[in-house]
């Protein structure tokens, strides 16, 4: 009886006693770094950057994997599902993968607070309004008097959550129809703008400031202010559209039930490479402002953010998918 009592209060006593070290061991192996978007936009290139500075500091390789798809959806539901253990990380535009989704979405496969352990935040960044620079439209009242011409007032196109949050505010404020066309990739996107078939992009200001001026016109920002790195480009509450504030931010999560030690840990080298002069330059050209913090601190921003995002989404009628 008393063996028997023995083992059970060693095998309840072992998790406790294997998390630190397996904490302080971690990682052995490589990592698994999710992409929520394709390759070769600005989510992938910010992805790419943490993943690469982060290898450095874990000592172990951390792989990129590109699971594009459904606005986001594809990769944060990999991600929701995989083993808790550390070895596979979401570095993802956050206020729009997880606490918007619930809202763009009639269903979603995961639970955005409860299925992810929250890391730390990384970047706040804003998304721009933007044409084929090829067509005569230099201005967001150009834009509009073009698009007012048009059958269904044209059509538009973004491939994430937020991009479909601004633009639909944006057509709200305006009066405007235009017709939403959702693309996987933004490569496709592109294309489209300059093939004719949209008339306007709401994309990441990450990707746009790596596009020429010939490719694209930026007409404004969605944020309140504007952006250091495009500090000639108006607001579009400059622009007339009274409050208009489409601020996303970046964070990093794991799977619910990965050890806080764990997570710990990758907090603090997220936090060492975000406030690195490295990564306030790289962040700067990619028109993102750093923005560090906590496990707690993102936990408690992902639960007021899923409200706030709700309220963008009710106000741009958006009707969920």
């Amino acid at each position: 009886m008393r063996r028997t009592l023995t083992l059970f209060l060693a095998a309840l006593l072992a998790p406790a006693l294997v998390t630190p070290a397996a904490a302080q061991d971690y990682p052995v192996r490589e990592i698994r770094s999710i992409c929520n978007f394709s390759a070769g936009s600005g989510a992938d290139i910010l992805v790419r950057y943490y993943s690469d500075r982060l290898s450095r500091l874990a000592g172990k390789p951390v792989v990129v994997e590109n699971r594009p798809g459904a606005q986001g959806l594809v990769a944060t539901d990999f991600v929701a599902k995989s083993k808790p253990d550390g070895y596979t990380i979401l570095i993802t535009p956050a206020s729009s993968t997880l606490a918007t989704a619930p809202h763009i979405f009639r269903q979603i496969p995961f639970d955005p607070l409860k299925d992810f352990a929250p890391v730390t935040t990384l970047a706040t960044l804003s998304f721009v309004i933007a044409v084929d620079a090829a067509k005569p439209i230099a201005s967001v009242a150009e834009l509009v008097s073009s698009l007012k011409k048009k059958q269904h007032h044209g059509f538009y196109g973004t491939g994430s959550n937020s991009g479909q949050v601004a633009a639909e505010l944006f057509k709200e404020k305006l009066g405007l129809t235009t017709v939403y066309v959702p693309y996987k990739a933004t490569t496709d996107a592109l294309t489209g703008l300059l093939q004719g078939q949209l008339d306007f992009i709401s994309y990441d200001a990450t990707w746009a400031v790596t596009m020429h001026p010939s490719r694209i016109r930026i007409l404004a920002v969605t944020s309140a202010k504007r952006s250091s790195t495009l500090p000639g480009i108006p607001t579009l509450t400059e622009l007339g559209l009274g409050e208009f504030d489409i601020t996303p931010w970046w964070g990093v999560v794991v799977p619910a039930g990965t050890p806080r030690p764990v997570v710990e840990r990758l907090a603090a080298w997220f936090n060492q490479i975000t406030n690195s002069e490295d990564a306030k330059q790289f962040l700067a050209r990619s028109a993102l402002d750093a923005f560090p913090g906590t496990p707690d601190a993102m936990a408690a921003l992902v639960r007021t953010e899923t409200e706030r995002w709700g309220r963008y989404v009710r106000l741009a009628k958006i009707e969920p998918q």
